[in-house]
């Protein structure tokens, strides 16, 4: 090999070295929070239930919505939603919200995260929650009160998917469980989460075994 042909083999191998390191992360990407960098300006992390993810903040203004965005009329106002944001309507396009409650969308990102309290499942994004609705869709609703936080008894349960359901499927699922549940033991959790209805030591011990067992029947691990 001759003295140029060796100085351009080197040159190569150093370039291929340094390209080898990862570079930092995109702004508010994966890993960016969790290798503690601060967020660019508008975003803001949620960390909330296990759900490591950052969003545009609320009331930041956005000129051109995010591809694929689909829209929702409630109550007379056009809104828009991608990627677990909502906007709304601003001065100058659009603006980050927060959705009403009671405003049903159709579907929902797959890295929703599914929560239960008091025995009810929950899909949650972006500071939102939702639940399975009546006619089909998710239904935004009030952040549930978990009682046991004033008993000091904790009353969550986690559920993991032992055959690949995604989290629309896990939802549905634990929906189905907790009235079957409710249909076998006479408890419905939920009354003690909006103050009302009284239970027996008996019902509140039987209520979550009827509700395990039927997840568990459905592939699902309780604990």
């Amino acid at each position: 090999m001759t003295a140029l042909g060796s100085a351009l083999a080197l040159a190569c191998a150093s370039l291929a070295v340094q390209a080898d390191p990862p570079g930092p992360p995109r702004p508010g990407g994966p890993g960016w929070h969790e290798r503690g960098m601060p967020l660019p300006p508008g975003r803001r992390y949620d960390g909330a239930h296990g759900h490591p993810h950052d969003y545009l903040a609320p009331g930041t203004a956005v000129h051109v919505l995010p591809r694929g965005s689909r829209g929702v009329l409630w109550g007379g106002v056009d809104y828009r939603y991608a990627g677990a944001v909502w906007y709304g309507p601003g001065p100058r396009g659009y603006v980050v919200v927060r959705p009403p409650y009671g405003l049903v969308v159709p579907d929902l990102p797959t890295f929703a995260t599914v929560v239960t309290i008091a025995g009810i499942a929950y899909l949650y994004a972006n500071g939102v929650y939702y639940r399975d609705h009546i006619g089909g869709g998710y239904e935004v609703v009030p952040p549930p009160v978990d009682t046991s936080a004033r008993s000091g008894k904790p009353d969550r349960s986690y559920v993991h998917p032992r055959n690949g359901q995604s989290a629309q499927q896990q939802a549905s699922d634990e929906y189905e469980c907790h009235r079957w549940a409710v249909a076998q033991t006479g408890l419905d959790p939920t009354a003690a989460a909006t103050g009302g209805g009284i239970a027996t030591p008996t019902q509140r011990a039987d209520y979550p075994r009827a509700r395990t067992a039927c997840l568990e029947g459905r592939g699902y691990t309780v604990r």
